[in-house]
């Protein structure tokens, strides 16, 4: 499993609703990890840090409303964007949801397509090449949806690897990324890579980058990893 699929973890008790919602978060490509309580979901976000988290606001134990205030506390994950589902309507409640850090609010009974597009919503924000969008730095541009990156005027050719490994720095440019971090996200969790290959792969995409004669947009960080810019 490529782990330039989108991440979504998704919290909800209700075995039902939860593959349901599994399979249509499946279907629209995304990797989906699944919670039924709120201790399980701080567990996995320790583990592996999603892209968006759905969480349904009546859970067992520790409340959807605690789990999204962590969420929102803690630095590594404050910025991952949490959908909140709740069939608790109220305008009172919606507010506190929204307070509470969650970035969007999705009332019970929801239609999926609409949560879809919230979904996609969501990652546009955060990780926009995985929802097909352009991304540009200086000049360099990278087009997701047809694949392609230039540098001025001139085409740069990457493999896949390479073009996952732009996509990723150039939608957090300044970001220092840990190879840990850049193997999780360009070749997946399920697949075992050494962090030295993180190196020749960033080698490679130097290269091509400064071909027609550019400066080197790329940072290498000692004992760290690396960023763009």
């Amino acid at each position: 499993m490529s782990s330039s699929k989108p991440c979504v973890l998704l919290v909800e008790d209700e075995p039902a609703q939860r593959e349901v919602l599994a399979y249509n978060l499946e279907a629209e490509g995304f990797e989906v990890l699944r919670a039924c309580d709120g201790e399980e979901a701080l567990l996995m976000l320790d583990e592996t840090p999603p892209d968006v988290v759905l969480l349904d606001w009546m859970l067992p134990n520790v409340s959807g409303i605690e789990v999204c205030r962590q969420i929102k506390t803690r630095n590594d994950t404050r910025n991952v964007p949490v959908i909140m589902i709740s069939a608790r309507s109220e305008e009172v409640d919606k507010v506190r949801g929204l307070e509470t850090g969650a970035d969007d609010y999705v009332v019970k009974p929801y239609s999926v397509a609409e949560l879809m597009a919230r979904v996609r919503a969501a990652l546009r924000r955060v990780r926009p090449a995985t929802v097909g969008e352009r991304l540009s730095y200086d000049d360099i541009v990278l087009d997701a949806e047809t694949h392609r990156v230039t540098r001025g005027e001139d085409e740069v050719k990457l493999g896949p690897t390479e073009f996952r490994l732009l996509a990723t720095f150039m939608e957090k440019p300044g970001r220092v990324f840990t190879r840990e971090q850049l193997l999780d996200r360009v070749w997946g969790r399920d697949i075992y890579v050494d962090t030295r290959t993180v190196d020749v792969h960033v080698g490679r995409l130097r290269k091509a980058l400064t071909k027609g004669g550019g400066s080197d947009p790329l940072r290498t960080v000692r004992g760290t990893g690396y960023a763009l810019g």
